[in-house]
């Protein structure tokens, strides 16, 4: 052999060596963690995502996104263990490149710890306060499916697409709670917000999406790559302009003695607490909470809907028995109300089908456990900020 033809295989050899060094230093030390397929160096088992290579470890699963070490839960009973039996071990927020970019820890949905209890507690708070679970929200309910009836009777009987228009109504729900006011379904601002917010949830259902979960594996990198992660970022960044553009507004207008929406609730508090400098209650956390709320209040109501408008399709003659039940509980001269639930019983189940039937979030958002946690008989360890351990939830 050739001097040169040797120097290459001895480098093949070391590299060889020192990434499956890397691999086996990666999977040992796990202590108990849950099983899991082998993972290869670099990319871990990105390559290997098919529900049949992990059947055989059970409900409950080691494997590695890139350098991401995943625990994974999968099916109802192991989801509804450590959510709910164990909620308050699995209540921590996993981190994730993609949403440190977008909320940078801000917020709602991707905050942890004391500001996480915080802002989640006033948000509830605020919400109740401003007619959630009330009669009030029930009527804004239904004035706006009195708006989106004539915008349905306006086509005409001709073919359409029901996503802008449920998406529209489902939005001004919130809207009318968050920002004070519904939008006119012909607002300019408000069809591109819903524009933008639906671009988004494309680029994350498509093809394309796959390159932007890459971003959570390859941060540094992606960050100076083209791709759909980039539309993503300056599509968020243009609603969190318009959310700051309704503070400024609101702030200009601002009775202390009477909030009018989440908005101004927000802005009492933060002047309640302007002497306190450790005070999580700061523009930041206004901006993102006010868009968590809104992107959680527009999208899984609409698509649920949506969903639900296919099924029934599919399946005519379950239609035609709630279309009988809607008839003879509610009639065709009147709104229907939360009051006639109780008397309704099979469209109640078929909602719940539905919603079972639908994966909105295929994996969750992703947790992470709050101290060393005992689960069945593994140990799901709590690791520093400067690692990652999330927790995907999935539903069997």
């Amino acid at each position: 052999m050739e001097p040169l033809g040797a120097t290459t295989v001895f480098l093949v050899i070391c590299v060889s060596c020192l990434l499956f060094f890397s691999a086996w230093r990666k999977m040992s030390g796990s202590g108990k963690l849950p099983p899991g397929p082998v993972a290869f160096p670099i990319i871990g088992n990105t390559l290997q995502l098919n529900t049949r290579n992990f059947a055989k470890y059970g409900p409950v699963f080691t494997i590695y996104l890139g350098s991401l070490r995943v625990v994974v839960l999968y099916g109802q009973e192991a989801v509804k263990e450590a959510l709910i039996d164990q909620g308050d071990e699995f209540s921590g927020r996993g981190k994730l490149a993609l949403a440190d970019k977008l909320a940078k820890g801000t917020g709602i949905i991707f905050s942890n710890g004391e500001r996480w209890k915080q802002l989640r507690r006033f948000a509830l708070t605020t919400l109740r306060n401003f007619g959630m679970g009330k009669k009030s929200v029930e009527e804004r309910i239904q004035e706006e499916a009195h708006f989106l009836v004539e915008r349905l009777r306006n086509t005409h009987e001709r073919p359409f697409d029901p996503t802008i228009p449920l998406t529209h109504a489902v939005s001004n729900i919130i809207c009318s709670i968050v920002f004070g006011d519904r939008f006119d379904y012909d607002d300019q601002k408000f069809l591109t917000l819903i524009k933008l917010t639906e671009d988004n949830n494309e680029l994350l259902r498509s093809l394309l999406g796959q390159v932007c979960s890459l971003y959570n594996f390859f941060p540094t990198l992606m960050d100076h790559i083209p791709g759909p992660h980039q539309e993503l970022l300056k599509n968020s960044e243009e609603l969190r302009i318009f959310v700051l553009e309704r503070v400024k507004m609101h702030k200009e207008s601002l009775d202390l003695s009477c909030p009018r929406d989440f908005i101004d609730a927000f802005l009492i508090k933060m002047e309640q607490e302007q002497q306190n400098g450790q005070s999580e209650f700061n523009t930041e956390n206004l901006l993102r909470s006010t868009l968590d709320l809104f992107l959680a209040g527009t999208g899984t109501s609409s698509t649920t809907l949506r969903h639900g408008l296919l099924i029934l399709l599919k399946y005519p003659d379950i239609e035609e028995k709630v279309h009988e039940e809607i008839d003879r509980v509610i009639g065709r001269s009147r709104s229907p109300c939360m009051a006639d639930r109780s008397q309704m019983p099979y469209t109640d189940a078929v909602i719940h089908e539905i919603q079972r039937f639908v994966n909105l979030v295929p994996m969750g958002v992703p947790h992470a456990v709050t101290r060393d946690t005992h689960f069945r008989q593994y140990v799901i360890p709590k690791v520093s900020s400067k690692a990652i351990n999330a927790a995907l939830f999935t539903r069997g």
